[in-house]
């Protein structure tokens, strides 16, 4: 070693995922990368007059944790007012808004569940008596739907259907009268374009308070599957250390232009410390409990047969121009059909395509399915948090809609592992919680419709939030292990995250989270 480290970590059980040397006890960090991996008596040796020595007293060290689909920037707006996420039926629903606070008028609510409405259609004639003619926006908690009030869609001038390039619907009764559900993202902008919204300085405080929250779950970066906002990210990262790295993937939508896509492909490699705009999302599908979810065969409402760009074909012209160009691009897709046209797509790339896209979500997906995502090195990116939506008697709006069959496909995370896939795991804040810790437990041990087949090993659970992750970010040679060279990304657990029971993971303390060098959250 050269230079004398600036951080030296030891008494730790460093659990590398180095092949070449899978354990060790302390790590010395330079210039916000990995220097050195040794053992105790090394540490002599590496110590220098500023280097700060923080003694882990056995804490079990592993690579920085990264949830690999998440929102912190666009999920400020969208986790805003009322939490319902604890409304389990109409009459919670009903108590909840009676009592809830207004926002410059407004009642603005989030995470409601499907199952709330007891199987109803979602209208606002079963919350309108309740709301003392206040405009109320409720998102339910898939992110593609919500409910306003007619106030709310007063206010938005909402007085009918419309058209939309995407498949979004406002969703009207027989005599074309808006019923409040707004479906996928076109349609709720057009009343979200007229709630209050939060100043740049409580949004930057948000921002902030939810990035340092982040890191006390041991979280060290997040895949980020929308575009943000530069100004806010930019501001806070040239004034503060950002705790969290910041992977920026902006939307192609359907209807983009050739020009459009230039602009995407001109945005790539923007950033600053801790973000860089990196990929492009794209949605295929929308929820199964929407009825968007792109499906082979409709389901049990006669819902899910057709995919979020009306013309698929344009979907992959886009891709193909985008690879062209070298972005990497990551798409929403939850039903069969919608999984088979995005790999079918990739296959159609040729083989230089390995490695450079991903599928997100991937909800529900045939055996035949499996194997083609190892074989066109396309990544499976999941979020085990979100399979809690659902129950395991198959009552839930979620398996209803899909029915037995389809629904017994749920969340494949050990079936894509075994097919050879990479799985990188996230949250899909504020879809489900941050907490990678919940993420690795629950990986291990899905729930709901998904309980009944095998969860990832501690090991691949671990591995998703890593070194798949890393793989899925095309930065394996950067990232995702402890290796001399490597970015200092670290995540110390007082448990062991391998052998430790996963109710048990699930609440164990972080004891230190390193992101590019700097300590970004010290534990008890």
């Amino acid at each position: 070693m050269t230079a004398s480290p600036d951080l030296i970590l030891t008494g730790a059980e460093v659990r590398t995922l180095d092949p070449a040397r899978p354990y060790a006890t302390a790590v010395a960090v330079r210039g916000g990368v990995i220097a050195a991996v040794g053992d105790e008596r090394d540490v002599r040796d590496w110590r220098g007059p500023g280097t700060e020595v923080v003694a882990l007293d056995g804490a079990h060290l592993v690579p920085g944790l990264v949830d690999a689909h998440s929102h912190p920037v666009w999920g400020l707006d969208m986790a805003t007012g009322t939490d319902l996420s604890g409304v389990r039926d109409l009459a919670g629903l009903r108590a909840a808004l009676s009592g809830a606070d207004r926002i410059d008028g407004w009642v603005i609510g989030f995470g409601l569940d499907h199952n709330a409405f007891e199987g109803r259609p979602v209208d606002r004639a079963l919350v309108e008596d309740v709301l003392g003619g206040a405009p109320a926006f409720l998102r339910l908690y898939d992110g593609h739907s919500a409910l306003a009030s007619g106030a709310a869609l007063a206010a938005a001038g909402v007085t009918g259907p419309r058209e939309f390039s995407q498949r979004a619907q406002v969703v009207c009764d027989a005599e074309g009268r808006p019923t409040g559900h707004l479906v996928e993202h076109a349609a709720m902008q057009l009343v979200e374009r007229a709630m209050p919204r939060p100043s740049y300085a409580a949004r930057r405080a948000r921002l902030v308070e939810l990035l340092a929250a982040m890191a006390a779950t041991g979280l060290t970066g997040a895949h980020v599957m929308d575009a943000g906002d530069a100004e806010l990210v930019g501001a806070v990262a040239e004034e503060t250390v950002l705790p969290l790295r910041l992977r920026f993937a902006p939307w192609c939508m359907p209807g983009v232009t050739r020009a459009g896509l230039e602009e995407l492909v001109a945005a790539q490699g923007r950033g600053g410390r801790h973000w860089v705009v990196d990929g492009v999302k794209f949605f295929m599908d929308g929820t199964v409990e929407g009825g968007t979810a792109w499906l082979e065969h409709a389901d049990c409402h006669g819902q899910g047969t057709e995919a979020f760009w009306p013309d698929p074909e344009a979907y992959a012209a886009a891709v193909r121009q985008l690879h062209a160009a070298g972005v990497r691009t990551a798409t929403h897709a939850i039903g069969d059909a919608a999984v088979r046209h995005v790999l079918d797509v990739v296959a159609g790339l040729g083989s230089g395509a390995a490695g450079r896209h991903r599928v997100e979500h991937i909800e529900t997906a045939p055996d035949a399915l499996l194997p083609r995502f190892a074989e066109l090195g396309v990544a499976a990116s999941m979020q085990p948090p979100h399979t809690a939506y659902t129950r395991a008697d198959g009552t839930d709006e979620w398996s209803r809609r899909l029915g037995a069959d389809r629904a017994g496909h749920a969340w494949r995370l050990r079936d894509l592992r075994d097919a050879g896939a990479t799985v990188a795991l996230g949250s899909d804040w504020p879809i489900a919680h941050y907490d990678a810790r919940s993420v690795l437990a629950t990986a291990r041990a899905p729930r709901g419709a998904a309980s009944t087949g095998p969860g990832l090993t501690a090991l691949e659970a671990l591995e998703g939030c890593t070194s798949h992750a890393a793989r899925a970010a095309v930065e394996a040679a950067v990232a995702g292990r402890i290796a001399v060279g490597y970015r200092a990304d670290l995540t110390a657990f007082a448990l062991d995250p391998v052998e430790s029971p996963a109710d048990e993971l699930a609440e164990s303390p972080v004891r230190l989270t390193v992101t590019g060098g700097y300590v970004v959250h010290r534990g008890e």
